[in-house]
């Protein structure tokens, strides 16, 4: 008896740790929407009283739900029992799976599914493994599978545990795929009549498979396009909050990865938060830097400084197992959580410079870009990388370059001998380039104030011909755009400033878009047709409003050194200008600049031509390219047009005067005040063309 009854009380034992559940509502696997779960007042003693009561009808997954017995006439002492009842109940921990005979098939009796078997006093709990259909790993279905429809006619002929091998067989297809093929592929999917199956048997199974299998499913479901509010996709997210406790540095990089591609949703938040405290905990335990770069990659940029600090010195002190993938991703996990560790980057910078053959195009790319959004300036990286898309020139496509030529803009970073390349490869193919890559060339030239000496002429000549040809549908504000980089390089093509001043699209331009913006830039149009061009002198007149103020304070330290080498009343302060100019300080002095002419000095002088007039602009270093004192466009602007308004143009940096002493700095302003030496000029055109 004992040897029969055995198996019988075992699960009996078992179930104090389930509890039945009855779902109240439809399930529909691909709308958004959560049943509502009754749970039965559960008592052991009652299990055999009024059984038939409690259970509900339901399919059977032998590999999925916990099974109770009951023979048809209680009586435990017989030598078989004959029928047995088929109770769904989640399982909660992992109770010995039970088997059987596959010679007996299902019957139905009262609307449940019963099954027929024989149990002898000689035989294990488990009678024989032969009904289990054949378990498929997730490599076999995708090496025997050649489509997405494949996997689900797989699925639909013989249903195996877990359900994750067939969402990760197929994204494990569609990864190879073409874009094209992979859209096609994927409406086959969601029309095929076992997908909504496969859901179904998904969100059955979540509760009870490893809580890796759910992240891979999870994952697979992202990539394969399943909208992320359906309730297959909901209820996984549901089902990882309440595992997150299970994962391991494995799941951790699975999750983190999945979050990283979700969008912003009440679950996926509360399981971003989860991931923060696990995280937190148990972040010294990871080994993998791959790892620790997914994980940067998902917690988001509000996360704790504590944390984000945290991971910083984790992957310092892993620094030294850094392979060259690693300290390339290095740069886009920083920039995803916004956290800039200069000792951290100035290492992989090291790394990715002395590795930089062979580097894709989008890692590069990716470099570039975190660096802009850190406000990371590493000269070396930069011109590294410059230096190598230069050597290889011929290998990128055209467009390519200018994405790199654009981070660089974007860096104030200017690379003469990689733009010079450009300007040759445009000058030589005039037809190679599109309207929005026009606009963005004359934005990077004009920025950098960039003038290939060989062909300057012949470049600008050639953006120019190719803008006219897009004039008859370019938008207001890229032939705005592409203008006002014109007037930066001193260059006016009549047409498509003919184009620019109708008044239809100065009325567009003044009512929609960033308004504030289009008038700063006309303004500067006007400006320089007025001080660079005489054709326009007398044609152009236009109603604009008035650009905002900008409150100007001038440097305390120059003015100070000023008044200790000059004097009072010997110089202006903040002297506002024609044409919305303004100059930090003005000095006058005689023509030879030998003498400094008081205010009151001046107001004698009968001749304006007995005077020179010298303006001191106090200039911060982004006026300037990357370490280097090239002026950028608006400041060479700015100097050709003062000294078209008769200004002699001292230009004195900020960041040198405030690390100078008081004695220092007054030296230096005297040597430029008083120098014989003409001002170095930058690099740009200053014969008007047409």
């Amino acid at each position: 008896m004992n040897n029969r009854a055995g198996p019988f009380l075992w699960n009996l034992r078992q179930f104090s740790t389930l509890v039945p559940i009855s779902s109240t509502v439809r399930v529909y696997p691909l709308e958004f929407c959560r049943p509502k779960n009754v749970y039965s007042n559960w008592n052991p003693r009652n299990l055999l009283n009024n059984f038939d009561d409690r259970i509900q009808s339901s399919k059977r997954y032998l590999f999925q739900e916990a099974l109770i017995f009951k023979s048809g006439d209680d009586d435990f002492q017989t030598k078989s029992i004959s029928i047995v009842t088929v109770l769904t109940v989640y399982r909660l921990l992992c109770p010995r799976r039970l088997s059987f005979d596959s010679k007996q098939s299902p019957v139905s009796d009262n609307g449940l599914k019963k099954i027929s078997f024989h149990h002898e006093a000689s035989n294990e709990d488990v009678l024989t493994k032969k009904t289990k259909p054949t378990p498929i790993n997730c490599r076999t279905l995708s090496q025997e599978c050649n489509s997405l429809s494949d996997v689900l006619d797989t699925f639909s002929k013989a249903p195996t545990f877990p359900s994750s091998n067939y969402f990760s067989a197929m994204w494990t297809i569609a990864k190879k795929m073409s874009n094209d093929q992979k859209r096609f592929e994927k409406q086959l999917m969601f029309n095929h009549p076992a997908f909504t199956q496969l859901c179904e048997q998904m969100m059955r199974e979540a509760k009870i498979m490893h809580v890796d299998h759910v992240l891979f499913s999870l994952h697979a479901m992202v990539k394969l396009g399943i909208p992320q509010n359906t309730l297959l996709v909901q209820t996984l997210l549901r089902v990882v909050q309440e595992r997150i406790n299970e994962c391991d540095e494995k799941c951790l990089s699975v999750l983190s990865t999945v979050l990283e591609a979700m969008k912003p949703c009440k679950n996926v938040d509360v399981l971003r938060v989860g991931l923060r405290i696990l995280v937190d905990q148990q972040i010294w335990k990871i080994e993998r830097v791959f790892t620790l770069q997914a994980v940067m990659k998902c917690i988001g940029k509000d996360a704790p400084i504590a944390l984000k600090r945290k991971l910083e010195m984790k992957a310092l002190r892993e620094l030294d197992s850094f392979s060259v993938l690693n300290s390339r991703h290095m740069f886009e996990a920083l920039a995803a959580m916004s956290h800039r560790s200069v000792v951290l980057l100035n290492e992989c910078s090291k790394m990715v410079v002395a590795n930089i053959h062979g580097c894709p195009f989008k890692i590069l790319i990716n470099i570039l870009q975190s660096c802009r959004d850190l406000r990371y300036r590493n000269l070396d990286l930069f011109k590294g990388i410059a230096d190598y898309v230069a050597t290889t020139f011929d290998i990128w496509k055209l467009k390519q370059v200018l994405f790199f030529l654009i981070l660089f803009e974007n860096l104030g970073f200017r690379h003469t001998g990689l733009m010079d390349l450009f300007v040759r490869r445009v000058v030589d193919e005039p037809g190679c380039l599109d309207m929005k890559s026009i606009v963005s060339v004359l934005h990077v030239y004009s920025s950098l104030n960039h003038f290939y000496r060989c062909q300057a002429q012949e470049f600008l000549d050639v953006m120019a011909s190719a803008l006219t040809s897009y004039l008859h549908h370019i938008p207001s504000e890229n032939l705005l755009n592409a203008v006002y980089s014109f007037c930066l390089m001193n260059h006016f093509p009549l047409a498509p400033i003919n184009q620019l001043l109708q008044k239809d699209i100065i009325d567009e331009l003044l009512t929609s878009g960033d308004v504030e913006r289009n008038v700063h830039k006309l303004h500067v149009l006007i400006t320089c047709l007025k001080l660079d061009d005489a054709y326009f002198q007398k044609a152009v007149d236009l109603a604009l409003p008035p650009r905002p103020s900008t409150p100007s304070r001038p440097n305390a330290k120059v003015a100070e050194a000023l008044r200790s080498l000059l004097g009072e009343g010997s110089f202006s302060e903040n002297v506002q200008l024609p044409h919305d100019y303004h100059v930090d300080f003005e000095i006058k002095m005689d023509t030879n600049r030998s003498q400094v002419l008081s205010l009151s000095d001046v107001a004698g002088v009968t001749s304006a031509a007995d005077t020179q007039r010298v303006a001191l602009l106090c200039v911060p270093r982004s006026t300037y390219c990357l370490d280097s004192t090239h002026p950028r466009g608006f400041l060479a602007m700015k100097v050709r047009h003062l000294k078209a308004m008769g200004f002699y143009v001292i230009l004195v940096n900020n960041w040198e005067m405030e690390k100078l002493e008081m004695k220092d700095a007054v030296t230096l302003l005297k040597s430029e005040i008083y120098s014989t030496e003409a001002p170095p000029t930058a690099d740009v055109n200053f014969q008007s063309t047409h």
